[in-house]
């Protein structure tokens, strides 16, 4: 294995967690009964330019032709990508002839504001089945893989963007390079990329490990970052620091021929991350305890509920949180089921664990003690829709960045932590 930014051979070893199926990879009932391949989760670090990367063994086409994930199921993400828009316009002075493309759009849940405002728009969606839900909502979409052949065809076809949007991709492609090329082949030559990808810091410095799967190939600071754009042409001038995904950068870059120098905020952001040690191998010597230590902390709160008697459930099936339940060993005699608002998962089974995926509802007519939030990263949004669980004394169990025990009426603010079951 070698760095897929530099080529560089000097991989070290951050955390390995065994072996897991691919996250989104749901099974059918009549799947239970055959075998389940699973890869290697190990991530390491480049010593030379400090990419943090897990080895390519799943293409995008595997995970993304079909996919599990509607971004329009968290109502909380469909607010973040309304507001980015509206604060986008204003910066960049977008209007009716302006033109906007978004890199792995989805169902359309960023692009529709777009569209609302009169703006131009475009989606390039790899997935199938998820492209059609937004071409349902009418948002234009395009079936494409970004490459720089794409970018290119897209450009000829439409015309250069003045604002190119990848949120939440950038961390998905195994080829850093010819999407960072895809990227500029997009963009105006006086025209902006925005990105937005979960920052290694808080993953390091908040141990949220079971965002580490095999869809994310990389782990972006902003020194990486920032090596990685300029390999495709672009240059990174400003960064923003995001609660999105357990803490998220936010970059803004522009073609390098007419970039300029970088802002204030992106030097602040690199000392920061010096100071934390992300910018040698060494820094990132603690992380793999800390990954035990919440491994240890959620078997031991599962293992004492059960000698209890009480019941615990799940709430959310994202793909982070079946890097969490494989790594944990986490069956059914454990976690009975788990729920989920998207009905494509309802009936189907988790990748490895085989815990069955429900619907919400089943959480009120079963009235468990405890419901495990496994998409802990949605902990305002999900611990308002989940208050009715206190209702019969039930608490909501937070598995990350601590193992905490939570009274849904009490709120985030007021809400509790308890020590034993």
């Amino acid at each position: 294995m070698t760095c897929r930014l530099c080529g560089s051979a000097a991989l070290h070893s951050v955390v390995d967690l065994g072996a897991s199926p691919p996250c989104e990879h749901f099974l059918t009932a009549a799947e239970l009964d055959l075998p389940e391949q699973t890869f290697p989760l190990h991530l390491r670090v480049c010593a030379d330019c400090l990419l943090a990367q897990l080895p390519p063994l799943i293409t995008p086409e595997e995970t993304f032709t079909e996919y599990a994930y509607f971004s329009s199921f968290s109502t909380s993400w469909v607010a973040h990508a309304e507001k980015f828009v509206t604060e986008a316009a204003q910066r960049l002075g977008l209007d009716g002839d302006s033109f906007v493309v978004e890199v792995a759009s989805n169902d359309g849940y960023l692009l529709q504001h777009v569209l609302a405002r009169g703006i131009r728009c475009l989606g390039v969606e790899p997935s199938v089945n998820v492209g059609e839900a937004a071409r349902a909502k009418g948002v234009p979409t395009v079936t494409e893989f970004l490459s720089p052949e794409t970018g290119a065809k897209v450009r000829a076809e439409h015309g250069p963007a003045d604002l190119v949007v990848a949120n939440n991709v950038y961390a998905h492609i195994p080829d850093v390079l010819g999407f960072s090329q895809g990227l500029r082949a997009l963009v105006a030559e006086d025209g902006w990329v925005s990105i937005e990808v979960q920052h290694l810091l808080t993953l390091v410095q908040q141990t949220q490990y079971d965002t580490i799967y095999h869809e994310h190939f990389q782990y972006y600071t902003v020194a990486s970052a920032q090596r990685a754009l300029a390999s495709g042409g672009l240059t990174l001038l400003d960064v923003e620091l995001l609660p999105t995904h357990g803490g998220s950068i936010r970059l803004w870059a522009r073609p390098s021929e007419i970039a300029g120098e970088p802002g204030p905020r992106v030097a602040a952001i690199l000392e920061e991350e010096a100071a934390a040690g992300l910018h040698t191998v060494a820094g990132y010597g603690e992380f793999a305890r800390q990954v035990e230590r919440v491994r240890r902390d959620l078997l031991r709160f599962l293992l004492d509920a059960a000698e209890a008697g009480k019941t615990v459930v799940g709430y959310g099936a994202p793909g982070k949180g079946n890097t969490l339940l494989n790594h944990c060993g986490i069956r059914p005699d454990l976690l009975r089921y788990t729920v989920d608002r998207n009905p494509y998962k309802h009936g189907r089974f988790t990748p490895g664990t085989r815990i069955p995926v429900l619907p919400v509802e089943r959480i009120e007519a079963d009235r468990p003690d405890y419901v495990l939030v496994l998409p802990w990263n949605l902990r305002a949004e999900l611990t308002e829709q989940l208050r009715g669980v206190a209702e019969w004394g039930g608490r909501l169990v937070f598995p990350i960045p601590r193992l905490s025990i939570v009274d849904p009426a009490a709120g985030t603010a007021g809400g509790h932590n308890e020590v034993n079951p």
